[in-house]
């Protein structure tokens, strides 16, 4: 299954793929180019297709648990201030989206959208220590009926240059569904209350809408 955004980018890949074919076939009588230009068509449009494939996903719902809102490798887990929302100290978790990735995120938590701001940045690398702060970067707030919230963060890398969500504040959030879309390499953090406990551990890789990364006390 392909993610709707896709559509635009496999369209301009599959056209710029024609091109290649067309340009080697009526301007080189080269068997080597020909053979180039049909391989890196190929390996384009594979790599384009892989990129925004849209995965099933099932979602075990619990109130008590945070399930990883995206594919990728755990690489931060720490204790950290947060500056923009809670103004305290929360437990930070960050998951790494390489462009191999499936790319769709999730709402790690079910309940009532609080708090969505859209940040203007920087391109630093993904797993720069700034680009948390400094990126391009959206940031979402979601509070369950439990009465826990949970901050998470679309993150845009050297690679990822357009974030998209599809929430809005008071919107009603599902534990597992899709929120947003990141293109291209990037990374997504969350912040959850001290005292959560952690069940992923550091380079751990983990699957959006089904790992559980987290429990509430």
């Amino acid at each position: 299954m392909i993610h709707r955004e896709g559509y635009p980018t496999i369209g301009l890949t599959f056209l710029f793929s024609l091109l290649i074919l067309f340009l080697a076939e009526h301007y080189t009588g080269n068997s080597f180019v020909h053979a180039f230009a049909y391989s890196l068509s190929g390996f384009l449009l594979i790599t384009v297709l892989q990129f925004f494939r849209n995965p099933k996903r099932t979602t075990i719902l619990n109130d008590s648990q945070v399930i990883a809102p995206a594919d990728g490798k755990v690489v931060v887990i720490e204790e950290v201030e947060e500056p923009e929302y809670f103004k305290d100290r929360r437990l930070q978790l960050s998951i790494f989206m390489s462009p191999v990735n499936v790319h769709v995120n999730r709402f790690p938590i079910g309940g009532i959208v609080k708090y969505i701001k859209y940040h203007a940045g920087l391109y630093l690398v993904a797993w720069h220590p700034k680009s948390s702060t400094e990126n391009e970067r959206t940031t979402i707030v979601v509070e369950h009926s439990g009465g826990k919230s949970v901050l998470f963060r679309q993150i845009a890398g050297a690679m990822a240059r357009r974030i998209v969500y599809y929430c809005k504040e008071n919107d009603t959030a599902r534990q597992g569904a899709e929120f947003g879309f990141i293109k291209f390499g990037s990374r997504v953090d969350i912040f959850l209350p001290i005292g959560t406990k952690i069940n992923v551990s550091l380079n751990e890789a983990v699957r959006g809408g089904e790992t559980v990364i987290g429990t509430f006390n």
